[in-house]
């Protein structure tokens, strides 16, 4: 009897359906939800740090203060059986990958249970799409971690921020505020982030991309 059940369990785990189940009926599922950014008060604000703001407003929705640790600020938090590991490097974010792998490593968690949230120049502002892999697109951040880990198969959440900007000023407009209109819509779009990253986490990310990337 034993082995009947054993058995069928390490079949489905080896080969991904456990995440056909709800959450709360599997072992607890380590996340690394790795929010892109750069340190320092000159960068607070600014689109290209919305991947920070993002893991700061799930992290305060859940009441899960982040704490100075190695290679980033980190938070830990439940999702019914699902631990996510909220990280916001301390590398800058052209060395981004180094952050990611550190602790990939050390809470054993595999490239399929990352997510990076990371801002983006190609979509409209506040426009969220999750992509089970995909290049780097231009951004130095995701560029390292792939360069990192050896592989562009890990999910990322795009934060659109627009491109109303002129030529030569890309520079510029990433490393700027953003307006008082769309800061007044943040809120909302960093809440809706919140809630594609718990999806990923207990329905994965295609059946979290049939529900979200069209809406």
């Amino acid at each position: 009897m034993f082995r009947r059940m054993f058995f069928p369990f390490l079949y489905y785990t080896i080969y991904g359906y456990v995440r056909t189940y709800p959450c709360k009926n599997r072992m607890t599922m380590k996340y690394l939800i790795t929010g892109l950014g750069n340190i320092g008060p000159e960068y607070w604000g600014t689109r290209h740090n919305i991947g920070f703001r993002v893991v700061n407003a799930l992290a305060e929705d859940a009441g899960a203060p982040f704490t100075e640790e190695r290679y980033g600020a980190v938070a830990r938090m439940r999702v019914k059986n699902c631990e996510l590991i909220l990280l916001k490097p301390n590398t800058f974010m052209n060395l981004s990958g180094n952050a990611v792998r550190y602790w990939l490593q050390k809470e054993n968690i595999p490239v399929e249970n990352l997510l990076v949230v990371v801002d983006d120049l190609a979509l409209p502002f506040g426009t969220l799409r999750l992509k089970p892999k995909g290049s780097d697109a231009g951004h130095n951040g995701l560029k390292h971690i792939c360069e990192i880990l050896g592989t562009q198969c890990y999910a990322r959440l795009r934060f659109g921020i627009g491109n109303d900007f002129p030529r030569g000023g890309q520079i510029e407009f990433v490393l700027g505020s953003f307006p008082p209109e769309e800061e007044k819509q943040l809120p909302e779009k960093l809440e809706r982030a919140g809630e594609i990253i718990k999806s990923f986490c207990l329905a994965g990310v295609q059946q979290t991309m049939n529900q979200y990337n069209n809406k």
